[in-house]
């Protein structure tokens, strides 16, 4: 009889709830839509009971749509958006609103916390990651100064998937890797970092239980069972924070395979199986899914969100004509792209439409072609952004292997980019290494937590037996003849920020 594993994937737009047999294959997938408020500039909050509806409801309509029996589902877990601060009162009441990964409103207490610890050095000691706005610690730190009275009400500090988790179950409890975002970790320990938390006078009792992400956290209540269609006492896995266990289910869980993650922003990442001292304080330095692995990771701001700027500015004429013959417009836009050539006639596209977070993490960056003659033509134009996105890649990759310099043979990609078997190509020219998708990768998070959660219920022995159920879908080779020209553009690419630096510093008060 085969056997089935459940996830929730608590987006920012919606939760995608999906059940996944005992052979990895996708059964169901079902995306329940909610809310996100903006109150003003830079405040990104949404509602946790908007979640648990959204979660609940998708759940339930996965099972049905399935088809199976619900006591065949052996586990449930999740993935999360990360950072966020869900606030929780001695009831177990949410006092306000959440506030999101996104959510800026911060940057103060986050500035104010490195001076006063002496700087990011200090910092990194307890925690070997910098403290960013979109952290839940600095949202911690603004809730005691911003709103004193709902500080003095919280009794718990949880993450937006550990949310669900108390929904379902009852219990307070988070994992390593989702708990690695919140600014006040210890990575190299896997726990909170006591520490830090008495030195800033925050309550520790405000931070849950700490486990690894394959473990049995509790079991489905049967009010919570009523509202998803589980059975009563289906065991809850932990499971873990979405930039991380994306990338678990791309078959990240060993040294030597790079991820990249080609969404509107771009993630790329690979796993260590060691701890190492972090002072690149564009990466960000996290606990694995697995327990004896790390995660290290740099993020682009706009990564298709680049190409996509491109395609809404310049290419109505492409969206038209997509429209009218029932075809993707990026379809004709890469057809274009094809027909240039590697390095696009020497045209550079830097992506930082955004600022950027790494390689730099400099607000002040902007997004510019360079190198633009009247001989080039459209399809220049778009190869150079999908290459400017791929060495701006390449950066973040070589910046991870400063950290510890392994080997590296293969890639692995995932998100909307990752359908283009040009873009895919481009980045197998560009790092000279082989680019692979895999099947379940499209799902995102909630396929790593497929396979946390099988191997929590003992479907599978571990990780690594679990990924072994993986399907290779696509391979690109690299193209020998296209490296030199890939590499003399990667180093004049390199060389155009430390160059414009102060001129985009001059553009950014204008």
């Amino acid at each position: 009889m085969k056997q089935y594993v459940a996830a929730m994937d608590i987006g920012t737009s919606g939760c995608k709830s999906i059940i996944v047999d005992d052979e990895g294959q996708v059964v169901s997938s079902v995306i329940e839509e909610y809310p996100l408020y903006s109150p003003k500039p830079g405040w990104n909050e949404q509602d946790p009971m908007d979640w648990w509806v959204g979660a609940y409801t998708s759940l339930h309509k996965a099972i049905d749509k399935s088809g199976i029996d619900a006591g065949n589902i052996k586990s449930l877990s999740f993935s999360g958006q990360m950072h966020g601060l869900v606030a929780m009162d001695k009831d177990g009441n949410v006092i306000r609103r959440a506030f999101l990964w996104n959510d800026q409103r911060c940057a103060k207490q986050c500035q104010e916390l490195l001076q006063d610890l002496g700087g990011f050095e200090e910092l990194r000691r307890f925690t070997n990651n910098n403290m960013l706005p979109g952290y839940q610690g600095g949202k911690i730190l603004w809730l005691r100064e911003v709103e004193p009275e709902n500080y003095q009400k919280m009794k718990k500090a949880i993450l937006p998937k550990d949310y669900l988790r108390y929904q379902l179950t009852g219990e307070y409890c988070t994992d390593a890797s989702d708990a690695s975002g919140t600014g006040f970790f210890d990575v190299e320990k896997r726990e909170h970092s006591w520490e830090l938390l008495d030195r800033l006078n925050i309550p520790r009792d405000l931070f849950p239980p700490v486990v690894e992400s394959s473990e049995v956290t509790g079991v489905v209540t049967k009010e919570a069972a009523e509202l998803t269609g589980l059975k009563p006492g289906t065991p809850v896995v932990g499971g873990g924070g979405d930039s991380v266990i994306q990338t678990t289910g791309m078959g990240l869980i060993r040294e030597g395979i790079l991820g990249l993650t080609l969404g509107t922003g771009g993630i790329v990442a690979m796993g260590m199986s060691q701890y190492i001292e972090n002072h690149d304080q564009t990466l960000q330095f996290f606990c694995n899914n697995q327990k004896d692995l790390y995660h290290v990771m740099g993020v682009m701001l706009a990564c298709g969100g680049s190409y996509q700027w491109y395609r809404n500015t310049f290419c109505k004429g492409e969206m038209a004509e997509a429209k009218a013959q029932g075809l993707d417009p990026y379809d004709i836009l890469n057809q274009g792209a094809e027909a240039s050539s590697p390095g696009s006639r020497g045209l550079i596209y830097l992506p930082y439409l955004s600022g950027e977070r790494a390689p730099y993490t400099d607000p002040n960056l902007r997004g510019c072609f360079i190198g633009m003659t009247q001989s080039h033509c459209k399809g220049d134009i778009t190869r150079s952004v999908m290459e400017g996105i791929g060495y701006g890649m390449k950066q973040i990759g070589e910046a991870i292997l400063q950290l510890k310099p392994v080997p590296l043979d293969r890639i692995i990609v995932s998100g909307g980019g990752s359908r283009s078997n040009l873009w895919r190509q481009i980045l197998s020219d560009i790092f000279q290494l082989p680019v692979y998708t895999v099947s379940g990768a499209k799902e995102g998070g909630a396929y790593g937590a497929c396979l946390v959660g099988g191997v929590g219920a003992g479907i599978w022995k571990d990780l690594d037996d679990a990924c072994s159920t993986m399907k290779v879908m696509t391979e690109n080779l690299p193209n020998p003849d296209n490296k030199a020209v890939y590499e003399e553009m990667y180093h004049i690419y390199s060389d155009m920020v430390p160059t414009l630096k102060n001129q985009f510093d001059r553009l950014s008060v204008i």
